[in-house]
């Protein structure tokens, strides 16, 4: 079995008058929320072989406060995370298919999407990931990432 890791980045501060969506950094309670979420994947053993991370300021902010609590893993800044759709997403993890356990840092509604239509085969019967939360999903080893084909084995939120 190989894992996907679905990490939401945690709670940001909204947006200034001027400031574009990328730029919004974490708030002092999304803070909190990526440390936690460290401490939950470290207690849990599950660190990842290779992070893919969002762009955007809160993911990179989120994913620095994770690698704290679990230590430096392999990491890359993948602009297609922003805004990706569940498709977007599973082309880019089965790029990776040989990585037996891959961590996506990014946003909603593309991760919460992607957890469900990898495990019940249907993009619209998902409850959501709140921000902060991680969904693990398990594999089968070397198969393609495709509708239904993965187990929820773990879920967590702060």
């Amino acid at each position: 079995m190989r894992e996907l890791i679905l990490l939401r980045h945690a709670h940001a501060e909204p947006a200034g008058q001027s400031q574009a969506d990328l730029d919004r950094p974490l708030s002092a309670e999304g803070l909190a929320e990526a440390e936690a979420a460290g401490r939950w994947l470290a207690e849990k053993k599950l660190i990842p072989d290779c992070v893919l991370c969002s762009p955007s300021r809160r993911t990179r902010e989120t994913l620095e406060a994770v690698l704290g609590a679990i230590g430096y893993v392999e990491q890359r800044i993948e602009p297609s995370i922003y805004d990706a759709t569940p498709g977007t997403l599973i082309s880019l993890a089965d790029t990776h298919i040989e990585v037996e356990r891959l961590m996506l840092v990014g946003h909603n509604p593309g991760l919460e999407r992607l957890a469900a239509l990898l495990h019940s085969g249907q993009s619209g019967d998902y409850r959501g990931i709140p921000p902060g939360g991680v969904a693990v999903l398990s594999v089968p080893a070397g198969t393609a990432l495709e509708p239904g084909v993965a187990q929820l084995s773990e879920f967590w939120w702060p």
